[in-house]
């Protein structure tokens, strides 16, 4: 089959409402601000400014906000006919402090889980090239048995999959639950994309780059993507070993929510182009940055190619 889809991305959708004032507590935010949020949901609305075609596999409630998320889906292009509407669960949201460095969070979850085996089949994965989920996705059934099954049967029909380890105790409280979880995931040999402060929160304390990578190794993954925001990108593969990149320089930081998704975003999108790794992270970062810059998804009226071959 012909691959139509660049991105197939299964997990959550949900509303972000982000606080109003810069660096407050959520206890002391006055306002928020509404923006479609989730993840997976922010690579699908990304790649689609990167030119890519991506479908979003998700669940939402048959409610206002699920209509706010379908709209604002399809504004972006991204493809929708695999999101469904519940109507026994609301739309799931997040209160979300505005910060510089990594913000506090609430979640009500409800129809974010909610998805199910035939939402993903088979001759959806035979159309795309790869499939991309999160930790957050995989922390509660259906979406955890849906997902994984749906990567070992995208595995065996020849896409790349991937996954971002956003793991939060908040979110997933079994670590050991989590970790079984992501070792049954990581046997299909996705990219991975995992912060410092994910693997703090996945460990319950601190590790050193050489336990992170042969941990996850181990699992079964050959590329593995360490972010430590100020000091850079740290990447190892199994094949080239460890390249490590500076941070560039941003000026302006006026939210970090989704940095990481976009970084992700770019990183896939790079892979797609056959992009070394070098030149991988440096189109993910340049990502990055231009969201650490913009409230809410990446900005509108500006040319991401022209954007992406410039000198930061």
């Amino acid at each position: 089959m012909e691959k139509t889809i660049d991105i197939l991305c299964a997990g959550e959708v949900l509303i972000d409402f982000i606080g109003h004032e810069m660096n407050t507590s959520i206890n002391r935010t006055k306002d928020y601000h509404r923006f479609l949020g989730g993840s997976p949901t922010n690579v699908a609305v990304n790649a689609t400014r990167m030119g890519l075609k991506s479908v979003l596999v998700a669940t939402c409630g048959e409610d206002g906000l699920g209509e706010y998320i379908v709209r604002k889906l399809k504004s972006n292009h991204v493809i929708t006919s695999h999101i469904r509407k519940s109507d026994t669960h609301p739309t799931s949201v997040i209160f979300v402090s505005k910060s510089t460095s990594t913000p506090d969070f609430i979640p009500y979850r409800e129809a974010d889980c909610q998805i199910e085996q035939s939402q993903i089949p088979n001759d959806l994965l035979e159309s795309a090239k790869i499939f991309h989920t999160t930790c957050f996705a995989l922390s509660k059934n259906p979406a955890r048995t849906t997902i994984v099954e749906s990567a070992k049967r995208a595995k065996s029909l020849g896409l790349q999959t991937s996954i971002d380890i956003n793991f939060s105790e908040r979110i997933w409280p079994d670590r050991e639950e989590a970790k079984q979880v992501l070792k049954d995931y990581l046997s299909t040999n996705p990219l991975v994309k995992l912060s410092e402060d994910d693997c703090y929160r996945l460990f319950a304390e601190a590790k050193t780059e050489d336990f992170i990578f042969d941990y996850f190794h181990d699992l079964g993954a050959s590329t593995i993507c360490l972010t430590k925001g100020k000091d850079g990108v740290v990447l190892s593969n199994i094949d080239s070993g460890m390249f490590h990149q500076k941070a560039l320089p941003v000026e302006d930081i006026k939210d970090t929510t989704g940095a990481g998704d976009a970084f992700w975003t770019g990183f896939l999108y790079a892979q797609l182009l056959n992009k070394n790794f070098e030149e991988t992270i440096t189109i993910a970062q340049k990502l990055a940055v231009l969201k650490l810059q913009n409230v809410g998804r990446l900005p509108e009226g500006i040319d991401i190619q022209e954007y992406l071959n410039t000198d930061l």
